[in-house]
Formats: structure tokens, sequence, C-alpha cells
């Protein structure tokens, strides 16, 4: 409301679009299309599962420390519900599925950690993926508006992580745990992306290789860097 004024009404900025929302059906289907079989698509593609290992693993120990709940015996079943929702997604034309880290947030931010709200929550979304409408309502949503979203989502996902470290009392007087927490903290939340060709590897990505190889490289000489 606040951007809409100050574009649309005393015209400080790009205004907001509403064509596409009015133009739009209230009821239609969504494209689904058929599963396509490409080995440069998964080659490029696979790597991604090793990410989303460390990512949903990182998405639980968050959740865990929120609640303050022992959420390690669930782990696998939460692999195993991203590995089915990967497959039924892409047996329709959908993209890969995960614990996303925006939900995670939002539960750091209104304090409701029940499942039964998510599972209302995906029925609705699910109702609403057959309404054009409201797809159109979501794309007119301003860019600067969503940058700001995802500034308190993704800030709140890297504080619970920084919780998590103190609530298991990380030793940051040992320069390793120090030099890989830093670094891999800025490449996360600073979402540090890398290019390779056609290969693409975000911020999450960059943190989970990071943190792994920073581990391996210094870990050979104790707690001399």
């Amino acid at each position: 409301m606040v951007y809409a004024l100050l574009t649309n009404g005393l015209g400080l900025g790009k205004p907001i679009d509403v064509s596409g929302i009015a133009n739009a059906a209230w009821i239609g289907a969504p494209g689904f299309a058929a599963p396509v079989f490409s080995g440069n698509a998964m080659l490029l593609i696979a790597p991604v599962a090793i990410i989303l290992v460390a990512e949903n693993l990182g998405h639980i120990k968050a959740v865990s420390a929120m609640t303050g709940r022992n959420l390690d015996p669930l782990i696998g079943r939460a692999f195993v519900g991203d590995g089915v929702a990967t497959m039924v997604s892409g047996a329709s034309g959908g993209t890969g599925v995960t614990t996303y880290a925006e939900n995670i947030g939002v539960m750091a931010a209104t304090k409701i950690y029940s499942t039964a709200t998510f599972v209302v929550a995906a029925g609705i979304a699910i109702g609403l993926g057959f309404s054009p409408k409201f797809g159109a309502l979501i794309q007119a949503i301003p860019l600067a508006v969503m940058g700001g979203v995802s500034i308190v989502v993704f800030g709140l996902i890297a504080v619970a992580g920084a919780k998590i470290w103190v609530d298991n009392k990380v030793d940051f007087s040992d320069n390793r745990n120090l030099v890989v927490a830093a670094i891999t903290l800025v490449l996360g939340t600073g979402d540090y992306t890398l290019k390779f060709g056609a290969f693409t590897l975000g911020g999450i990505g960059t943190a989970t290789f990071g943190a792994i190889l920073l581990w391996a490289l210094l870990g050979r000489g104790g707690k001399q860097v």
C-alpha cells in the first residue's frame, strides 16, 4: 500500500501495473506438461540434490532450535517427503521442491509451528493455483516489496542458525570454526552465485560446498589456520 501510494499516487517510482489482474480469468487450469528426459538437464540438476540435503537438514535444525524440540528422528522422513513431492511435481511439469527457507522464516515470525497450519496452507495454495487472476495478482507485486520480504525471512533464518551455534556451544575461539562460519554465512545470506556455463550455483549451494571444502582444508592443522 505504501509503494502504491508513493508510485501510483505521487509518481515517485515505477507504478504498479494492474492490467494483468483485470485481464486474467477467475478460473483456469495450470499449464501441465509431461516429463521430458534430457541428459544435459539431468547433469545440471542432479548435483542440486546434494545442496538440498544440506538445506533441508539446516531447516530442520532451525525449526528444532525455534521450538526446543529434538527433530533429528524426523530428518529421514523429511528427506523422503521432499523426494516424493519432487517426483509428483516433475511428473506434471513442475519444478523440484524443498523445505523453503521462506516458510521457516514465517514460522519464526508468527511463532506458529503447527503442521496442521501448513496442510491447510497447502490446500489453499493448490486451490489458488487454478485461479489465473490470483497468479496475476502475485506477479503484480513490485520487486522492491518482495525484496523487503526476503530480507526479513532470510534474516530470520540466519539468526535461527546462529541460535543453533549458541545452543550447541560452538567454540568460536577455534579459528577453524570462526572462518567456516563467517565465510559461509556471508555466502548464504548474500546469495553469492557462481555460474559455470549453463550451470548456476546459488547462495545456498556456494555456502554448502564452501563449508564442506573449508572444513576439510582447515581441519588438517587442528586449531591452527
